[in-house]
């Protein structure tokens, strides 16, 4: 299970390699880390192609979808995948193990300007939403400046967490944040749910910076966006919810008919709420997450495209669209659901729209509430794992019902 963090520090060193050794050794690493994990939950089969399954086969217009398993692979595959997962993970650790932390720091560490440098994209690739359909080939994207920690293909992947004390403790919230940086964690978020809160972000990043740590920290705000204009002068990154930054109604019976005018209207209500967030990051050089969860979509997308990975893919759109119009493009996207192969899905249909217009935008990689102990692990490394297979995500957090140093790996 583990093998989720040993994929993305072996990810972060075959970067570096060149590409002719690139795809051979990162194709036959990722089967052999990850490639059991999927089958340890019957569920998950159609995410993964585990090492000795067939290939996917690659369609422009649908994308990858996974050929029926031969009888005897798939029986070859049963009780022994189990022990091919740790045996292809304890293999690979040995030679490119402690990649991440050997590279990783939190403290003394110079602050960056954020510096958008756009990219070339092609329309539609081989494998419809990833790179190829057969091989592990990171998706190209922008650079994106959180503190001073650089997210984008360029670099590696980064890992996040978050806090659980009380934000408005700042010794508390201040302590579990080192401990966290100290376990190396690069980016840590916090919640922010009123003024109390924003007002303490203040205090904790001059706490963390006169102690030297500048562990870049996100403010994450629902419901709020005077709250957001705030945290902007504090923190690192802010972090919205599409599904309640403007309308939070959940009441599902108040939209009868939804007329092309009506959309129209609520998308101008939320660029006149959204902009002034937009505008201040951007004057600040901060970052932004536009970050998707499938539990708490707006009710007009649920009115629009139902409770689906593509009601998700419209919600952040439609954010994405507003922070271009003010060339801000300092931004991020996540898709998450507590359940793996919606949010699988929901990233995979995302990427895809995003070839098609040309966009170069980050993702940020998460199962939301994933839970605890082994069942968290497994959950978060089908969901997780399948992307990164795919060559998508630049930055991703465990989401465990544990203390925030555990989701480090």
């Amino acid at each position: 299970v583990q093998g989720i963090f040993h994929f993305r520090d072996r990810f972060n060193v075959i970067a570096e390699m060149p590409r002719g050794v690139r795809s051979s050794v990162g194709s036959s690493i990722a089967c052999s880390s990850l490639g059991g994990a999927a089958w340890l939950l019957s569920d998950a089969a159609t995410l993964f192609v585990p090492s000795g399954m067939p290939q996917r086969r690659a369609s422009a217009e649908e994308g990858p979808k996974l050929s029926e398993p031969a009888p005897a692979a798939a029986a070859a595959a049963g009780s022994g995948m189990a022990q091919a997962l740790v045996a292809g993970t304890a293999a690979t650790a040995g030679i490119l193990g402690g990649a991440a932390r050997g590279r990783r720091t939190n403290r003394g560490l110079k602050s960056a300007a954020s510096t958008v440098v756009p990219v070339a994209m092609r329309a539609v690739p081989e494998g419809g939403y990833c790179e190829l359909p057969n091989q592990c080939v990171r998706r190209k994207t922008r650079t994106i400046t959180i503190g001073d920690v650089k997210i984008g293909s360029d670099h590696p992947i980064a890992t996040q967490t978050m806090t659980t004390t009380l934000t408005d403790d700042v010794e508390g919230t201040v302590a579990q944040i080192k401990k966290c940086a100290d376990m190396g964690v690069d980016i840590v978020r916090i919640t922010v749910q009123g003024m109390r809160e924003a007002k303490a972000c203040e205090f904790i990043k001059k706490r963390l910076l006169e102690d030297g740590y500048t562990t870049p920290i996100v403010a994450d705000i629902h419901f709020t966006p005077k709250v957001a204009l705030l945290c902007a002068d504090f923190v690192d990154k802010v972090r919205v919810n599409p599904g309640n930054f403007v309308d939070g109604r959940k009441s599902f019976d108040t939209i009868g008919e939804l007329t092309e005018k009506d959309i129209k209207e609520a998308q101008a209500q939320i660029e006149e709420v959204f902009a002034p967030l937009v505008l201040k990051l951007k004057e600040k050089n901060k970052a932004l997450r536009i970050g998707v969860n499938h539990g708490s979509l707006a009710e007009r997308i649920l009115f629009q495209y139902g409770d689906s990975p593509e009601g998700m893919v419209a919600s952040a759109v439609e954010f994405g669209e507003i922070c271009r119009k003010y060339d801000y493009h300092n931004f991020l996207f996540s898709m998450k659901s507590s359940n793996p192969k919606v949010m699988v899905e929901a990233y995979r249909q995302l990427s895809r729209e995003m070839y098609k217009r040309g966009w170069d935008y980050p993702l940020h990689l998460g199962v939301t509430e994933a839970g605890g102990g082994a069942d968290g692990r497994i959950k978060s490394a089908v969901g997780i794992g399948a992307l990164l297979l795919d060559g998508l995500g630049d930055t991703i957090r465990v989401s465990l019902t544990e203390d925030p140093e555990f989701e480090a790996g």
